[in-house]
């Protein structure tokens, strides 16, 4: 990557600040911003500095992830200022490379992104696969912490079998769980099977039994007061989905059902290999597109 030397990392949470270590290892120089909560943290980087000067003073910049928590300003839990995602912050791109993950929300706040060149670290194959290690990692630590028995021979269910339901269905199964993957598809189905689970047809679940453990990872409402109630009274339900989750949260709630919806989980869990995937992914992009 020749025709990089600076790279600006602005706002995010632990795990930028991981993959700004992961970069600055590399030799590269990494500025920040959006850090004013945890100077002692980025006073590797030199501080933390304004966003405007970031952008300035770097070749590539990168977003956090999430992009943002309110659809209106950027993520920034460590900075008191408010970056608002509006036509004049896009302005401030204009000739510089990109990493975000959401680039489709991100490109409308602003024409400008047009003359910005943005990629979507989040939509790779390579990050995608990797976070769900983290993310089933920090689950099963929920469930541990927040199930009154042990995982080993308690009966789970794991709705769907993606890129998160592989992994964690095989971590539960090595500690010893009774695991149960839900899917759609009958490929899939064959696939659990095979696997060593026990299948169960989404339409199906209603049928499947009580369980003591319930991790849902799929982004649409699965779990419905009527589900819940023949196979859920007294489960421990984590939703691994992202907003608005899988789960009937105020149904759960008033049955007396205990629920996590458990989001941003590598962030919180493993931030610093979720930094190093999020550098590893950006730099393969630009490997490829030989910057």
């Amino acid at each position: 990557m020749k025709n990089i030397e600076a790279f600006g990392i602005i706002g995010g949470d632990k795990r930028q600040l991981a993959a700004a270590q992961a970069i600055k290892s590399e030799g590269y120089t990494v500025h920040v911003s959006g850090f004013e909560k945890i100077k002692d943290e980025v006073s590797c980087f030199g501080g933390t500095m304004p966003h405007e000067e970031c952008v300035l003073c770097s070749d590539v910049i990168i977003f956090p992830l999430p992009l943002t928590k309110d659809n209106m300003t950027l993520n920034t839990p460590f900075s008191e200022k408010r970056i608002y995602l509006n036509e004049e912050f896009a302005r401030l791109f204009r000739g510089k490379l990109v990493f975000c993950p959401s680039k489709d929300k991100l490109v409308k706040t602003g024409r400008y992104w047009q003359e910005a060149k943005v990629y979507d670290f989040l939509n790779r194959e390579e990050m995608q696969v990797c976070n769900a290690v983290p993310t089933a990692e920090g689950a099963i630590e929920i469930a541990i912490r927040e199930y009154p028995g042990t995982l080993n021979g308690s009966r789970c269910l794991v709705t769907g079998y993606g890129r998160i339901g592989r992994v964690l269905a095989k971590m539960l199964c090595g500690m010893g769980a009774k695991v149960y993957v839900s899917a759609r598809r009958k490929d899939s189905l064959a696939w659990i099977r095979l696997g060593g689970y026990t299948p169960v047809e989404h339409s199906d679940i209603i049928n499947s039994g009580e369980f003591d453990i319930i991790f849902n990872t799929v982004p649409a409402l699965i779990l419905d007061a009527h589900i819940m109630a023949k196979i859920a009274v007294r489960s421990l339900i984590i939703d691994l989905a992202s907003q608005p989750g899988g789960v009937d949260f105020e149904s759960a709630k008033r049955m007396g059902i205990k629920t996590v919806h458990a989001l941003s989980l590598p962030g919180k869990t493993a931030p610093k290999t979720s930094g190093e995937i999020i550098k590893e992914t950006i730099f393969n992009i630009l490997e490829e597109e030989k910057f």
